[in-house]
C-alpha cells in the first residue's frame, strides 16, 4: 500500500525512470549570516548551511555535477538528475551570477530539472523573471525554508521574515508556473504536537511539495547551547513517528511528500542520536504507517 505520494513516485510518474538529486554548492551565504538581518544564522543551522553533503563551491558547477554523479553511479543507469542548489540561500546573489550558475547546470544534458533552496525574503522581481525564463527551458522547483507558521517559533529560531512574506512569494512563483516545496521542521522547541500539525495543515493548502524534517541538534549551533542547558527535549523515535503518521493524513493527496525524515551529519549530530540510523528510522516509520493504515489526505 502506498501511504503517501513520495518524490520517488512523482519522478517515476513523470519520467518513467529513477531520478537522483545532486547537491550543488552555489557559493552563496544568507542575510541571516552576513549581517543584513543577523550574523548568527538560524538557531539550528550548521556552519555549512545545511549543505554538509554537497561539493565544494570552489570548483565549477559542471565539475560539481560530475563529482556528484560519480557518488551515485552504482545506483543508477538511467542518467537522469536534478541539480539541487542546497547550502544557504541560493537566490541571494546578483542576477548575473545566478543566471550564470543556473544556466551552466541547466545546459547539462543529464540535468532534467533544477531545484533551488532559498528563503522567500531572498526572492525579488528580477529573480522571479529569471526563474520564469529558465522554467521554460527545463522545470524549476523552488524550496523554501519555512519550518513553522507560528510567530513565536519564528522569532525563537531567528528566521528573520514574517509568514506573509512566504505566502506572497509562493503566490508569485505559482503565477509563473514554478513549483514550490516547503521545508517544515518537526520537533522545534516549545512547540506542541498540535502546533506542528497546524503548520503541516497550513502548508499543505498552498505548496506543491513538503519536506518533513526532524529537528537535529548539531554541534557549534546556538540550539546546541540551549540543549545542553536543558531548555528543551528532543523527540523520541516513537513521538516523531506518531507526529509523522498524523501529518501525512493532513497533507492533500496531490502534494508530493519529498521527505519524512532527514540526515544529520554524524560528525556534527548531538541529538537525537537515534536519527543517525536512517534505515532503522524509515523501517520503523513504515511499519507504523502499515499498522495504522495511514493514507495521505484521509483526514481532510
Amino acid at each position: 500500500m502506498k501511504h503517501y505520494y513520495s518524490l520517488n513516485d512523482y519522478y517515476k510518474n513523470k519520467y518513467g525512470k529513477k531520478v537522483y538529486k545532486l547537491s550543488i554548492n552555489g557559493g552563496m551565504t544568507c542575510p541571516n549570516r552576513d549581517g543584513t538581518i543577523d550574523t548568527r544564522g538560524c538557531i539550528f543551522c550548521s556552519r555549512g548551511g545545511s549543505g554538509e553533503f554537497s561539493t565544494p563551491s570552489c570548483i565549477s558547477i559542471s565539475e560539481q555535477i560530475d563529482l556528484a554523479k560519480e557518488k551515485v553511479k552504482s545506483k543508477t543507469k538511467d542518467n537522469l538528475y536534478v541539480a539541487y542548489f542546497q547550502p544557504y540561500s541560493n537566490t541571494y546573489a546578483s542576477i548575473e551570477y545566478l543566471e550564470n550558475i543556473y544556466t551552466e547546470a541547466i545546459n547539462k544534458d543529464e540535468i532534467i530539472e533544477l531545484s533551488i533552496a532559498t528563503r522567500p525574503d531572498c526572492i525579488n522581481d528580477d529573480v522571479i523573471k529569471l526563474l520564469s525564463r529558465l522554467n521554460k527551458i527545463k522545470p524549476i522547483t523552488v524550496e523554501l525554508g519555512l519550518q513553522s507558521i507560528h510567530k513565536k517559533t519564528a522569532e525563537y529560531i531567528r528566521r528573520g521574515y514574517e509568514l506573509n512574506t512566504y505566502v506572497e512569494i509562493v503566490k508569485r512563483l505559482h503565477q509563473v508556473n514554478i513549483n514550490v516545496v516547503t521545508h517544515v521542521i518537526i520537533g522545534l522547541p516549545y512547540e506542541t504536537k498540535e502546533m506542528m500539525l497546524e503548520t503541516v495543515k497550513y502548508v499543505g493548502k498552498v505548496t506543491d511539495g513538503i519536506k518533513l524534517q526532524l529537528l537535529h541538534v548539531l554541534k557549534d549551533t546556538d540550539l546546541a547551547k540551549e540543549y545542553y542547558d536543558n531548555k528543551f527535549k528532543v523527540l523520541s523515535l516513537e513521538e516523531y513517528t506518531d507526529i509523522i503518521c498524523n501529518a501525512i493524513e493532513y497533507i492533500p493527496k496531490n502534494v508530493v511528500v519529498h521527505r519524512i525524515t532527514g540526515d544529520g551529519d554524524k560528525k556534527l549530530l548531538i541529538a537525537p542520536m537515534w536519527s543517525g540510523d536512517k534505515k532503522k528510522v524509515l523501517n520503523y516509520i513504515n511499519k507504523e504507517l502499515n499498522n495504522r493504515n495511514v493514507i495521505q489526505g484521509s483526514k481532510l
